[in-house]
């Protein structure tokens, strides 16, 4: 599995650092941005198809940065990671192409199971 990789992009580091311990854990390469632009310019040089991103960040949110990587990455997995859960974020989610929808504190069993998944769905697509 060291060869599966996973973008988290949060402003709050200690978010980051939690999210990028249980990844470790569970076999995964993990990298990680502080904002929307870092996870931008991370990801010119690097492949990457699952993703965690918070929407509330400063300059660029989760929901812009979705759709300027859906312009790139049309295959990625993309999960939306928020403490403000509203109807009216979960559409603009689903506009912009996310996946899935997690909220904080998040279950971090339940985003080891949905990067599982994310990855045999990408096994499934390459094997058609």
């Amino acid at each position: 599995m060291s060869n599966r990789k996973i973008l988290v992009v949060d402003d709050e580091k200690a978010i980051r650092n939690m999210f990028e311990q249980a990844f470790i854990r569970g076999g995964y390469k993990v990298r990680t941005a502080a904002s929307a632009e870092e996870a931008l310019e991370l990801l010119k040089g690097e492949k990457i198809q699952v993703m965690f991103l918070d929407l509330n960040m400063p300059w660029m949110n989760g929901i812009d940065l979705c759709k300027e990587i859906r312009k790139d990455f049309p295959m990625a997995i993309i999960h939306a990671v928020t403490g403000y859960y509203s109807l009216f974020e979960l559409a603009d989610c689903r506009e912009a192409g996310f996946d899935d929808y997690f909220t904080k504190p998040a279950d971090l069993k339940m985003l080891l199971n949905a990067a599982q998944d994310a990855f045999e769905k990408i096994d499934r697509w390459k094997k058609r």
